[in-house]
């Protein structure tokens, strides 16, 4: 039987994930769309063929009639609804962050764990992002030797109106944080943030991080939500023996007036279209084989922890420690 599924919020992540699941992922069956906004669950609904909507999240997640939740909420409601699914026994694709607070990301572990069984997977899409696997591959085959480094470059074109100073390492940079760790096989002892000096420190400001890893390895990470000429997603990792770098997909290029040009996605949507595709397939599946697939519980609180540890190095101009808890065995596998 189809997995019966229901997506909460509407907006752009939640109606994206929608169509993926109504049209890209097979065996899944689109039965809720929820959202405060009602006429904008019917919107989405009436578009993909989702059977019911609803405005209230709770009562959906506990509906017998419902076997998995996807949640594109607002970030706030992250950590209240995914608890609300692991209450109810139901598996849960949660959009990143896991939670903007530790402590709460925190509590899901320990609810997650309590139930007995892997329910949670982070919507950290990049692990699925056909270039980041090839350069992990490369990396892990020992063509390059010992990973020494890894650069990375986050651009958006515009930060949204509502955007905070903050939310350039609390929201932007995660997708960083999450796949550095993966990318590198290990976890974040500091990090120190930098901002350019002479630039206006508005909302969306470029901010320039480091960070170094229980093995040695330095992290860079630039974070720039006004790039103004595009979606710009760049990586490099250095190893002892060579490099290897992301290449985005370009579909075409254009030979034109004495110049060479390529064209740049105005967000991250066409950039990761298939990453996102390929996670979503990938997290029903993991709910028919019973194997965990992509971020889990723990990988999405050590994306808060350094981003609050990022949040406190911006504000003191001082490196800060980055210290977890220890990993609960029940994540060891």
């Amino acid at each position: 039987m189809a997995l019966r599924v229901a997506v909460i919020g509407a907006g752009i992540m939640g109606a994206d994930h929608a169509r993926l699941l109504a049209s890209e992922v097979p065996g899944v069956k689109l039965e809720v769309i929820c959202d405060a906004d009602e006429t904008r669950a019917r919107a989405v609904a009436d578009l993909h063929g989702a059977n019911h909507v609803s405005t209230d999240p709770l009562s959906v997640i506990a509906d017998k009639a419902i076997d998995a939740v996807l949640i594109a909420a607002p970030d706030r409601f992250h950590a209240e609804l995914t608890l609300a699914a692991i209450a109810a026994g139901k598996p849960v694709l949660c959009e990143k962050p896991l939670s903007p607070e530790k402590k709460e990301c925190l509590a899901i572990l320990a609810a997650e764990e309590k139930a007995g069984k892997r329910l949670v997977q982070v919507g950290f899409m990049r692990r699925f992002d056909p270039s980041y696997v090839e350069v992990k591959s490369i990396l892990n085959a020992g063509t390059l030797g010992r990973a020494m480094m890894f650069h990375c470059i986050h651009r958006n074109v515009s930060a949204p109106s509502n955007f905070e100073g903050h939310m350039a390492i609390s929201s932007s940079a995660p997708h960083e944080f999450d796949i550095a760790r993966w990318m590198l096989d290990a976890d974040f002892t500091s990090v120190t943030v930098y901002r350019p000096g002479g630039v206006k420190a508005v909302p969306g400001a470029a901010l320039f991080m480091v960070l170094e890893t229980a093995a040695g390895q330095l992290v860079n990470i630039e974070v720039n939500n006004n790039a103004a000429y595009g979606y710009d997603v760049r990586g490099e990792v250095v190893g002892e023996k060579g490099t290897a770098s992301l290449r985005s997909p370009i579909n075409a290029e254009t030979n034109a007036a004495l110049q060479n040009l390529t064209s740049y996605a105005a967000d991250w949507r066409p950039r990761f279209e298939e990453a996102y595709r390929r996670q979503n397939i990938a997290w029903v599946q993991s709910i028919s084989s019973g194997k965990p697939a992509g971020a889990n519980a723990w990988d999405g609180y050590w994306a808060t922890l350094t981003a609050e540890a990022g949040i406190q190095a911006l504000s003191s101009k001082q490196t800060v420690a980055i210290s977890a808890v220890p990993k609960p065995k029940f994540y060891a596998a």
